[in-house]
């Protein structure tokens, strides 16, 4: 079955760092658009952030720009999220996403067709 695991997330003070992880099973992400999501509780899911594997191209919400910095790793079955001067509204469950990069749209959840479980990330003080 193929499916994405996230991991490293956790609770952090205001300015703190973490990174967050999100692995392929059963896949690997050639040619894939891959989208880090958040969705804070009483609020929509946000696109935060999205790569293009195929020529490693990110596109960032303006809200984490200059902050988080999206990358995979060089077998392409790992992307990770690193997330710097972390702020109390960062605080959110955290997705990842993937589906074939042609047919995805950056920060948007369509034609995503594998996602994970989500990863609590909290900042506070």
């Amino acid at each position: 079955e193929e499916h994405l695991v996230e991991s490293g997330g956790g609770r952090v003070r205001p300015g703190g760092s973490l990174k967050l992880s999100c692995a392929a099973s059963g896949f690997n992400f050639h040619d894939s658009g891959i989208g880090w999501f958040r969705q804070a509780p009483g609020k929509e899911r946000e696109g935060v952030s999205f790569l293009r594997t195929t020529d490693m191209s990110n596109v960032y919400a303006d809200s984490v720009l200059g902050r988080f910095t999206m990358f995979t790793n060089e077998f392409k079955d790992t992307v990770f999220l690193q997330m710097n001067n972390l702020k109390p509204e960062d605080t959110a469950v955290y997705y990842c996403g993937a589906g074939p990069e042609r047919a995805t749209v950056p920060l948007t959840s369509y034609a995503m067709d594998r996602w994970g479980k989500g990863i609590q990330v909290t900042v506070s003080s």
